[in-house]
This record gives C-alpha cells, structure tokens and sequence, in this order.
C-alpha cells in the first residue's frame, strides 16, 4: 500500500512538472540574446535537434529573434523550416542564401523566406576577413580591449560604428497566422501558391524597390506588435502581415511564376537533414551522395553551388555553432564539448573554433558570461 502511495506521488509530481512547463512554453515567442525566451523566461536551445526546433504554437504561431552577427554567433548555416520568415536589418550588411540565389542585403532592407526554403546568412566579406585572420575583435567590438559594449563604444542607433556586425531581428511565423488553414478563394489564390512553392518570391526587398517606402514602416509595425506579447498585439500582427502579403502581391514585380531553377537546390535538402541532425557522427562525403544518389563529383558540385561552400566546411560550421551554444549554455569541460560536437581530436577542435570564431573556446566562454 505503502510503496502504491509513493507511485501515485511520483506520478502526480511529473505530470505537475509537465503541465508547468507547458504552460511557461506558451507564455510567448522570443528568441532573446541568442537563447529562447517565452513569455519572460530564458530557454537554452536543444542542441540535440536543433533543426528541429519548434518555432510556433497553436497558442502562439510565431517566434522572435534578436541576431547579433558574429557577436553572438558566427553564422546561420543553412536549413528551413515550415514556417515563414520576416528579416529586417538594423545595422551592418549581411550575405545571405535563400534557395538557389545569393544575395547581399544592408541596413533598412527586409527579406521574406517562404516556408520550406532553404536559407542561410553568413558575415559580409569584411567580416570574413577578420574572422579567417583570427582576431579576437570579430568576436566583440573594440572598445578598448575589456571585451564588452560600453557607453561610449555605440553611436545614436544602439550599435556602435562596428562596419563588421550584422545585426537585424527575425519573425518566424506559422502560414496559420495568414489563414492558410482557410477554404476561401484568397487562401486558396494567395497564400497557398506561396506555402506550397508553386510561385517563387523575391526575397529581398531593397531601397529602391517602389513599394520600399511603405513596406519599411510596415514590417516596423509588425516587429512592435510582437514585441507587444499579447493576444491584442497578436490580433494587429495577423492584419499587418496580411497587409504585407497583399502589397508584394498587388506589385507584380515581388511574386512572379516558379522555374525550375530550385532543382540543384532540392536535390541536396536531404543531405542538408542528414548533416544537421548527425553532424556528430564521422559523416563522409561519400555518404551524403550515396543519400542523394549522386556521385561524389556531382554531389560537391551541387553542394557548392547550392550552398555556397563545401560540404566538409558545412560540416565543420555546424559543429562550431553547436560548441558555441554549448560553451554560453553549460558548465562542461571545453574537451568534453569538443568531443560532444564531433571531434575527436582538441588540438583540432581549437584550431577550427579560433579560424573561425577569432578566439580559443576558452576566450569565447570568458566573454559570453561577462556579457
């Protein structure tokens, strides 16, 4: 009787932690300083499935990012999600790779990515430079060599005069907040083509775009009701992001019929899955044409083209993403987190970590926790 009592506690305590964290998951949508925020309470991301993170709920169909380039992380490789994504640059310039095409966006400039496209954003060249000559001020500003942002070091906008940053904010949003889950003949014409693939945007809205002057205010709008969290803020959100739809629609020169142009694209998505869900395994190029049914030859020239590097270098920038998330989030030993990530060899871990981070793991961990 006794140990059927204690059963029944252990039972009831789970379920009231589970219910618990439910409800703190459904607080809010925020993605604040590089870690997950809900509703006021910081999340550390699961790095075990970080391509699988869950960016909208049924409660609240949309997540929002602050992203600090390479402050806060070197880069975004590339993935995709079902979602929609709304990016509006506040400073810096940007790469960026959003299906089959690579473009540079700057400050002011917005980009749409429909649901499913494969997209990535790396640093701009000046960025690149500093970041392969191993300087530890890619990493932060120079202010002075006490490796934080003080008073004096930003200018009026908040960002300082670093040309090397990027920063801009990012909404994820399910295609439930356009209605796609509607019968009616917009859903059906407008929003469906979009979310299917079968009409192909320009996702990025520039300057001197006619509809720039309007569409600029617009996605400030949209950013402030998400920054508003509240069912209210929501309910203007839904109006301005259909607002935004119907502008790049009523444009003509936005939303334009599909070609066949995503194929190279598509035909290494899955290996793009593979990589990002193993990236901790001892992957080969062999494999991922074998899961492509490509040879090896065509299968690095497709990635490369796609991608915009090779596939070892992918690779290698997931794992350093993952280190970087691991040596901000967590208490564990710097080799433990190398051979976590897929390294077997420190000496190799901290080499490519200081190539591409502009700093030893140690340095890195040093700076984030006195920020």
């Amino acid at each position: 009787m006794l140990l059927k009592c204690y059963l029944l506690m252990i039972l009831f305590y789970y379920k009231y932690e589970e219910t618990k964290n439910n409800c703190r998951y459904r607080c809010g949508g925020f993605w604040i300083a590089g870690r997950e925020n809900r509703g006021g309470e910081t999340m550390t991301p699961n790095r075990e499935t970080q391509e699988k993170r869950q960016h909208s709920t049924t409660w609240i169909p949309y997540s929002y990012y602050e992203c600090r380039m390479p402050e806060w992380f070197v880069n975004v490789p590339m993935h995709w999600h079902s979602e929609f994504e709304l990016i509006h640059i506040l400073h810096g310039r940007g790469e960026f790779i959003c299906g089959s095409r690579k473009l540079e966006a700057g400050e002011g400039e917005l980009l749409l990515i429909p649901p499913n496209m494969l997209h990535a954003a790396y640093p701009c060249r000046e960025q690149k430079t500093y970041l392969e000559a191993g300087t530890a001020a890619a990493v932060k500003p120079d202010n002075g060599g006490d490796g934080s942002f003080g008073d004096d070091s930003r200018d009026g906008d908040g960002f300082g005069d670093d040309a090397r940053m990027l920063v801009y904010d990012a909404l994820v949003f399910s295609p439930a907040m356009l209605g796609a889950g509607s019968g009616d003949r917009c859903t059906n014409e407008c929003i469906r083509p979009i979310i299917k693939g079968n009409i192909r945007m320009n996702v990025c809205i520039r300057r001197g775009m006619a509809e720039y002057e309007e569409l600029r205010p617009l996605a400030a709008r949209i950013f402030s009701c998400v920054r508003g969290n509240s069912a209210r803020s929501d309910l203007l959100l839904k109006s301005e992001l259909l607002r935004l739809i119907w502008i790049l629609e009523e444009s003509g020169e936005i939303l334009f019929e599909k070609n066949g142009a995503e194929d190279e694209t598509e035909a290494i998505r899955p290996a793009l899955e593979y990589m990002a869900q193993n990236f901790r395994e001892d992957i080969t190029v062999e494999r991922l044409a074998g899961l492509v049914h490509l040879s090896k030859s065509h299968f690095m020239r497709c990635f490369r083209k796609a991608v915009g590097i090779g596939a070892i270098e992918h690779l290698t920038q997931l794992r350093i993403r993952a280190a970087c998330e691991a040596l901000s989030d967590s208490t564990e030993q710097i080799a433990d987190i190398a051979f976590a990530c897929g390294y077997s060899n420190l000496s190799n871990f901290n080499r490519q970590f200081l190539k591409r981070v502009g700093c030893s793991p140690k340095e890195y961990r040093k700076r984030n926790r006195e920020t």
